[in-house]
């Protein structure tokens, strides 16, 4: 029993492969025994962590892995951190939002029920909330509005969370976009993208340019996830708290910026109808290479939402905030593209033009 008692406490993390997995294993392991849940095996070759191979959209394979985590590492579970879910950018509608992230949940939160878990974290995101009118911010009361196919699933699963979790105390993080010093963020990388390379869109904005959207540093995730586990003991039976950065970079001032930094001159931004922006991303993706433009008609409508957000819950129950801004991380970004622009491009998986390639 002696031995037992000096064992780190056991937290799971799901999607453990993906961009906030590594990181947040890392810092989790000198203080917990890590397992991680994903098809793949994480990258964070350093950190002492027990990957068991666990396809969400498959009963058999949530079942096997469970069974090895308990045979492992016993039934006590300080926390399961659920970052495993399906996202693009298509807008098309896919089986896995319902297989991976609906359904997966439910598989997994079932199979908990067996397990004395002193905490469940949902890494939803800050897309399920409507958004907010000029000159208000979102709080965790705001109203919830979810406009295409990924924040849909993200609602779909806080409300299976809400009815299932049982006697499992939940907590859901409605995470703002992630960001870190090398981008890594599927949105910012397209813009950034677009005015690199002096596309026709990127002279264009169908909409408020003084509205935006709220973004947070990958690390102060890591952080709030890594703070949410410390305070587990502290939270109610059912939580939801907003993650992002108050301080909100305007639509306008953003492509002003990055223009500025990538070409040496001021970058004009010209407004345009939303229906006229519409029928143009409509004609460049019925054109051959259509299908590798980004921007699709049914993003037009959504170029100017509101996305601002007051973390002060977050703040007052787990004592996170954000320690960093894209305002001040925004040059470190962009200088990494100028000095080496195929890599950038690489890291952040989009197709490297001819001229750049070495």
């Amino acid at each position: 029993m002696a031995e037992d008692t000096l064992k780190n406490p056991v937290v799971l993390v799901t999607g453990a492969a993906g961009l906030i997995g590594a990181p947040l294993l890392r810092d989790l392991a000198p203080h917990y025994d890590t397992v991680a849940f994903d098809v793949v095996e994480p990258d964070e070759k350093e950190t002492p962590t027990d990957w068991i191979k666990c396809d969400l959209t498959e009963d058999e394979s949530v079942a096997s892995a469970l069974a090895q985590l308990r045979d492992g590492h016993g039934g006590a579970v300080a926390g399961v951190i659920h970052l495993a879910a399906y996202y693009d950018f298509s807008g098309e509608p896919s089986p896995l939002y319902r297989e991976l992230t609906v359904e997966g949940t439910r598989r997994l939160l079932r199979g908990l029920q067996d397990f004395d878990v002193e905490q469940f974290i949902f890494s939803s995101s800050l897309l399920v909330m409507k958004p907010a009118e000029p000159g208000n911010v979102l709080t965790e009361s705001s109203p919830v509005q979810a406009e295409w196919e990924y924040p849909q699933s993200k609602l779909d699963t806080e409300a299976l969370i809400e009815k299932e979790h049982g006697d499992v105390p939940a907590l859901v993080l409605r995470i703002a976009g992630v960001y870190d010093e090398g981008c890594h963020s599927i949105p910012l990388a397209q813009q950034i993208k677009r005015i690199y390379e002096k596309e026709m869109e990127s002279y264009f904005f169908p909409g408020n340019a003084e509205l935006g959207q709220s973004f947070v540093h990958l690390d102060d995730v890591v952080d709030c996830l890594v703070r949410a586990v410390e305070h587990r003991g502290e939270l109610g039976p059912y939580e939801v708290l907003l993650i992002g950065e108050p301080d909100v970079v305007s639509y306008g001032e953003l492509q002003e910026r990055i223009g500025e930094s990538l070409h040496g001159t001021a970058w004009p931004t010209i407004r345009v109808p939303k229906p006229l922006a519409k029928a143009g991303a409509w004609v460049k993706e019925k054109l051959p290479d259509g299908e590798k433009t980004f921007i699709k008609p049914w993003m037009v409508d959504l170029a100017d939402a509101h996305y601002p957000v007051d973390p002060a819950r977050a703040k007052e129950k787990l004592g996170w905030e954000p320690r960093h801004s894209l305002r001040e991380t925004l040059d470190t970004m962009l200088d990494r593209l100028k000095q080496n622009s195929q890599q950038w491009y690489e890291d952040n998986k989009l197709p490297v033009p001819t001229e750049l390639k070495k």
